[in-house]
């Protein structure tokens, strides 16, 4: 930020946020922005790049309390349109009509807001300003890591998402913002990640989640079923006799995989209901029925429920 800068731009109105807008207001109303003119989504138009590049030097000063401070400061010195300075009581001499330059005697603007408001002191060079930007990757890239070409108002990069990435993650690339003053560091760049929806499976943590049908057969004699993973073959599960919908088991070692651990492969089942039964399929269906007349799956919910008139007659009441 130049010295001309502290009071020539408005970077309230850039971010289109009141001047007296808290921390979040700003960031909000950055991000929207910098979303809406991002080179990617406006490749080859110079215009837009170069509002982005006025957003972004507008949010590096005012989202830093200091040099938001100083910025304001300046403002109170110089208008932002005609560069007027305050006259009357408590005012700078000479009047109206001076400007920043007169007002204070000439000389270079630099020395003048640098003992304004560094004391005197020189500051050092001035660490370049972060940027941000937002991706999209595969559910299958968020589990493995992916390098990305982003292109950037400051040029064209290659970014690594790690291995492990979340959905709405923001991660920070160190040294990849904006070049810095001669002798300062580079700003960091800062990604905030969307991951796409994978049809098969979900996420909890480092474990994958996966639903797997079984037939009803399967579930009241027990099978040993085979699932699906992520990466590599599918695996062998024991279901046992019995199990009801919505049951889980566990494939170890089967979810996403860090250096120090990998996470599991957790397997809901859910009981398969078919819709069109062959006449032989209905014929058993009607025996079995007929065979299990004395089985009510719903007695106990009623008893605990006190509703003895759903119980059926001739049980123990």
């Amino acid at each position: 930020m130049s010295a001309k800068d502290l009071y020539e731009k408005d970077y309230y109105k850039i971010l289109g946020v009141a001047k007296d807008a808290d921390a979040a207001t700003i960031k909000k109303a950055y991000r929207k922005l910098a979303k809406d003119l991002h080179p990617d989504a406006n490749a080859g138009d110079k215009k837009i790049e170069e509002k982005f590049k006025a957003v972004s030097e507008a949010y590096d000063v005012v989202s830093d309390p200091k040099r938001r401070a100083e910025y304001d400061e300046a403002q109170r010195y110089g208008s932002a349109g005609g560069r007027r300075g305050p006259t009357g009581p408590g005012g700078f001499p000479g009047g109206r009509g001076q400007n920043v330059e007169d007002l204070f005697g000439g000389g270079d603007l630099s020395d003048i807001f640098g003992g304004l408001f560094g004391g005197g002191r020189q500051r050092g060079p001035r660490k370049g300003a972060d940027l941000e930007t937002s991706v999209t990757i595969s559910f299958e890239d968020s589990i493995h890591g992916v390098t990305l070409p982003l292109r950037l108002s400051t040029g064209n990069i290659s970014a690594r998402i790690p291995a492990g990435v979340k959905n709405d993650q923001r991660i920070r690339l160190k040294g990849k913002g904006q070049a810095g003053e001669p002798g300062a560091p580079a700003g960091d760049l800062f990604i905030n990640v969307a991951v796409s929806p994978h049809p098969v499976f979900g996420r909890d943590g480092d474990n994958l989640t996966v639903i797997v049908p079984i037939r009803f057969d399967e579930a009241v004699n027990g099978a040993d079923i085979k699932v699906p993973v992520l990466d590599g073959p599918a695996v062998t599960i024991r279901i046992p006799a019995g199990t009801k919908t919505g049951a889980k088991f566990r494939a170890r070692g089967k979810g996403v995989v860090r250096p120090e651990k990998a996470g599991d492969l957790i397997v809901s089942v859910d009981i398969a209901v078919p819709k069109d039964l062959s006449a032989a399929a209905q014929k058993a269906l009607d025996e079995f029925t007929s065979a299990t007349q004395d089985f009510d799956p719903r007695e106990e919910l009623m008893r605990k429920s006190g509703n003895l008139s759903g119980v059926r007659k001739g049980s123990d009441d």
